[in-house]
């Protein structure tokens, strides 16, 4: 079994509703294990600035996929959950996005795969959940709860667990 660390955000529907079903369709207990989940955290917008707040979230999966079988894997949950990469604005308003950010120790540049994510330590919306579950992990030489600590944070508000759903 390989470990992998996985954000997933969204920011159209009840992102947290949304975010709880890919979660649970990512993770079917055989080929991909929940290990770990962080808090769901209300981030401000990245990227294009006029949208509404994200919900992100961080998971520690095992898995027996390799990392492009996971990617496809990941990618099958955003299409099911209503996400269209063909027409969406870059880093604009989507259900759900779930992004790769380390797959064991693993270094990797492919077409449409780069391991770690090439801009994990720049995202404070991706850090603060990872060190939640992940604090002394190191990736590419850094541990994430001192990359966690060294971007700003400011907007980035930690949401109370929801209430259980029959």
């Amino acid at each position: 079994m390989s470990e992998a660390l996985l954000a997933l955000g969204g920011n159209v529907g009840n992102s947290r509703a949304i975010l709880d079903r890919a979660v649970k369709l990512l993770c079917d207990g055989t080929d991909v294990r929940l290990m770990a989940r962080s808090s769901d955290y209300m981030t401000p917008p990245w990227g294009f600035k006029y949208q509404p707040p994200f919900i992100n979230l961080c998971i520690v999966v095992e898995t027996t996929l390799p990392p492009r079988d996971l990617l496809e894997r990941a990618q099958d949950v955003e299409l099911r959950l209503g996400r269209d990469r063909a027409h969406e604005k870059k880093n604009g308003p989507r259900t759900a996005d779930i992004d790769i950010l380390a797959y064991d120790d693993l270094t990797l540049d492919e077409p449409n795969l780069t391991l770690p994510h090439p801009r994990l330590f720049e995202r404070a919306f991706v850090l603060v959940p990872l060190a939640e579950i992940a604090g002394d992990r190191v990736v590419a030489g850094r541990r994430i709860g001192d990359a966690a600590k060294a971007v700003d944070a400011a907007g980035i508000e930690r949401l109370l667990p929801q209430a259980a759903q029959p």
